[in-house]
């Protein structure tokens, strides 16, 4: 993208983080990046991330913002600043909101999100992260979803995700949160949990 389209669109997602940081004053400061959504297990929309940048001898975190969802207009983004600010928030006060290698969202991400004004409806594989903003919160930010509207001249296309391969019929391989892995049956690891003896996790399909 060329410098008319990115400066304007980066300055609004700051704004708007702004914005969400002046009625939540344990949202920390993040690096906005933009990049390719486009995964195996489906669309990434956002991704906060903590101390992924060096700032001299701090730390600052990173939020990621996928350009496939900007399709979605600004109260769409502003649902993911959002839902990624209350992920910093749980940074802030030491909470841990997911499990899964961050992909399954708990009761205590959906408690934060809602003192954030989202509404969240709980998805069997990733928890409480399905994310929408009613209609006081948009008009909460209002000059905020205006300015994303009108930067968003643009959007990422979504990639091919390689859909359609055969099965491997050698099973799945499972990771828990500390990093072990096992290969088992599918039939097997959708029975029920199979828990990581050292990080108490259970372990999760990877995709391959």
């Amino acid at each position: 993208m060329s410098g008319t389209v990115t400066a304007p669109l980066v300055g609004a997602i700051e704004a708007a983080w702004k914005a969400i940081q002046a009625q939540h004053a344990d949202v920390p400061e993040v690096v906005v990046t933009l990049g390719s959504g486009t995964q195996k297990q489906g669309m990434k929309l956002g991704h906060f991330a903590p101390d992924r940048w060096a700032r001299g001898e701090d730390r600052v975190h990173e939020l990621f913002v996928g350009g496939e969802g900007l399709a979605r207009g600004g109260a769409g983004v502003l649902g993911t600043l959002l839902h990624e600010a209350a992920h910093g928030a749980a940074q802030t006060r030491g909470i841990k909101d997911t499990s899964r290698q961050g992909r399954f969202h708990n009761a205590k991400f959906k408690a934060i999100g809602e003192e954030f004004g989202l509404t969240l409806d709980h998805d069997q594989s990733i928890g409480w992260s399905v994310t929408n903003v009613p209609a006081p919160t948009a008009a909460r930010y209002a000059v905020e979803v205006a300015a994303l509207d009108a930067a968003l001249v643009a959007y990422r296309l979504a990639e091919p995700t390689g859909a359609g391969r055969k099965s491997n019929n050698n099973g799945v391989s499972a990771q828990c949160e500390c990093g072990r892995k096992i290969r088992v049956s599918r039939s097997v690891l959708d029975a029920g949990p199979i828990i990581c003896g050292v990080c108490e996790a259970p372990f999760e399909a990877e995709e391959e």
